[in-house]
């Protein structure tokens, strides 16, 4: 029995579909402007590459638990995202056979303390304060899947009003290809989820909202912003 000076901290989970089981999570990778429309509304050029930048782990919330107003900030915004669960892992993993190390699939909102990521980007600072943040990381729990990546409609709602929409097929970067890409600058390993980026309308919530969201085939998350 290994003697820890302090007691491990408790492994990050998603429920998984259809199970009992629970997804362990080791990293969260996210994956930016990988809309165009989006890329171009927070001021890109549809030529540049996306981007990665991390969540930690327990930055997810689990499905059905309440997401509270995170501090330091007055502009709080939703991203509706395409999450890529890996059962394997792997360098330099080639996009013909990225797919291969797919898990499942789940629906995520990648939450932004924007005026903290802006203040960040004009000093030419680190994203965290503005990504990483407690609780920014809602998700929905994962569906095991074969075969092609999803490619349907993707959307998220504000008081019932939708707020952004887009379909998965119009992603510059698609899921094999994204995998590829972060094998490159990590070594990739089971228990990895990849956000996969947001389509356009991006826009504040606050305290009291409640946000609905999913992609087309693969599932849906709600949650309320305590």
């Amino acid at each position: 029995m290994t003697d820890y000076v302090l007691a491990p901290p408790a492994q990050a989970c998603v429920p998984v579909e259809g199970s009992s089981a629970l997804f362990p999570v080791r990293r969260i990778y996210c994956v930016g402007r990988n809309y165009a429309a989006h890329r171009r509304e927070m001021g890109g050029d549809d030529r540049d590459p996306p981007f990665f930048f991390a969540k930690p782990a327990d930055a997810i919330v689990a499905p059905g638990a309440a997401v509270p107003y995170p501090s330091r900030t007055a502009n709080l915004h939703h991203e509706i995202e395409l999450v890529v669960a890996l059962k394997g892992g792997g360098s330099n993993v080639p996009v013909e056979s990225a797919l291969d190390l797919v898990y499942g699939y789940a629906v995520g909102v990648d939450l932004t303390r924007r005026d903290l990521q802006n203040a960040a980007k004009d000093k030419g600072q680190p994203w965290e304060a503005g990504k990483a943040f407690d609780a920014s990381a809602p998700i929905s729990a994962i569906k095991p899947w074969t075969g092609p990546a999803p490619q349907g409609r993707i959307a998220i709602s504000v008081n019932g009003t939708v707020k952004q929409e887009g379909v998965v097929a119009d992603m510059i970067w698609n899921v094999a290809e994204i995998i590829a890409e972060a094998s490159k600058l990590w070594t990739l390993a089971p228990g990895d989820l990849i956000f996969t980026g947001t389509p356009e309308g991006v826009a504040p919530i606050v305290a009291g909202d409640k946000i609905e969201g999913g992609v087309d085939g693969v599932g849906a998350l709600s949650f309320t912003v305590g």
